[in-house]
């Protein structure tokens, strides 16, 4: 590794890296922290193996910075069976934890294939989608690309763990940026909308919502354009109806009743604060108590009393809401959005588009950990298990994410312009 690599690496990020880890040891600490706590670096607690995991992961740096940059593309469809087959066999020797069915067991330590899943569907995507030389179009091509996502995806929704599977649907925005068709877009946010209003209306009042927005929509606007082709808008209307009358079943079959609960508080179809809404009540009461400054490392009243459930997992943002503040908390989120757009702008410089796909595809799924957990904590969504990338205690998370981490840095220092 010579002098001018080490110089092209991105150290900017490399340094959000580092205070973003060292920021999450030390918010575990305090959410663990009791009169008998020991050493923040001791194995004995969970912030000492998280710290030591974080030395795992410096360990391993060098040698992914010292791999060929086209290591990665050769091998993805390789890795990306390996982690298939780690997914399947989850099926039959798999622990479950927390209701999930995601761990193996060994030697008393767990690890959670799905996030190594996340790494090698990203890298077989990028391999994939940067041979085909123009726009997505072609329906064997979109059929591929999205094989190559809802696979994982699948499986994982079998071990019952729905959280970790919709992180996958990050990799999307990769497809946009190579030219899949927009639409897409716009179907998505419709179904996620449509969805929802059928758990607040019912089908059949929303139905009749849809059907009269859209005579509205024929008379006033539709209609004053007879040229227009009128046959999408009807396709729109009755696939949202169809639909529509599905969420029941897809919310009573696919979801686990864990989950319809945690909608159902969000949504306000039910109020309990002292049940299945506890933990998102706690969570706000912590972090609105920390006020503009915050009550300081190891004073949070709420962290030190216990009363956020898993706040060293999923609610790990609470903890830096009651003791750090709306400062060190709006911070923390500055450093994510920054990460996210220098990682976006330097992938543009790529002249290649498997580096470049990567990039995206690497904060697709980073984003979506960010979004979804900052909101769950704050109460704007449900909680579905999704950790704070970095700053969340979990080995395999924390792995997974820097493992990705390398790899763009690796793919970046050795752009080609």
């Amino acid at each position: 590794m010579n002098k001018i690599f080490l110089l092209r690496l991105d150290w900017i990020s490399i340094l959000i890296f580092l205070i973003l880890v060292s920021f999450g040891i030390s918010n575990i600490y305090s959410a663990t922290f009791s009169e008998f706590s020991i050493s923040i670096f001791n194995m004995q607690n969970l912030a000492g193996k998280q710290f030591w995991i974080f030395i795992i992961c410096l360990i391993i740096l060098p040698f992914i910075l010292f791999v060929n940059a086209s290591f990665f593309e050769h091998l993805s469809s390789v890795f990306y069976i390996i982690s298939l087959i780690s997914l399947i066999g989850l099926l039959f020797f798999g622990q479950k934890i927390s209701g999930a069915t995601s761990w193996y067991s060994v030697g008393g330590f767990t690890i959670q294939p799905s996030e190594f899943a996340k790494i090698t569907t990203a890298l077989l995507i990028s391999t994939k989608l940067s041979s085909i030389q123009t726009d997505i179009k072609k329906v064997k091509d979109i059929l591929k690309l999205f094989g190559i996502v809802l696979i994982p995806m699948c499986l994982i929704i079998l071990q019952s763990d729905a959280g970790s599977a919709l992180v996958f649907l990050g990799i999307v925005f990769a497809l946009f940026r190579e030219g899949l068709d927009i639409r897409f877009l716009y179907f998505s946010i419709l179904s996620l909308i449509i969805f929802v209003l059928t758990l607040l209306l019912k089908p059949l009042l929303l139905s009749l919502i849809l059907i009269l927005t859209f005579i509205i929509m024929y008379r006033y606007i539709i209609g004053k354009y007879p040229k227009t082709n009128k046959s999408p808008f009807l396709i729109i209307l009755f696939a949202s109806i169809f639909f529509s009358f599905s969420v029941d079943f897809i919310f009573n079959s696919i979801f686990e009743q864990r989950h319809r609960d945690r909608f159902n508080v969000i949504l306000g179809l039910e109020v309990d604060s002292k049940g299945i809404g506890y933990n998102i009540n706690q969570s706000k009461i912590a972090i609105g108590s920390g006020g503009f400054i915050g009550k300081g490392f190891l004073n949070g009243t709420q962290t030190k009393g216990g009363f956020v459930p898993e706040q060293h997992t999923d609610y790990i943002f609470s903890t830096v809401g009651e003791e750090w503040g709306f400062i060190g908390s709006s911070s923390l989120i500055i450093l994510y959005v920054f990460l996210i757009i220098r990682i976006l702008s330097r992938g543009e410089k790529h002249t290649q588009p498997f580096p470049r796909i990567f990039s995206y595809s690497f904060v697709g799924m980073l984003f979506i950990h960010f979004f979804i957990n900052i909101g769950m904590t704050l109460g704007l969504l449900p909680t579905v298990g999704i950790p704070l990338p970095y700053i969340s205690y979990g080995g395999t998370n924390l792995l997974a994410f820097s493992l990705m981490f390398f790899i763009y840095l690796n793919l970046d220092a050795n752009r080609l312009n």
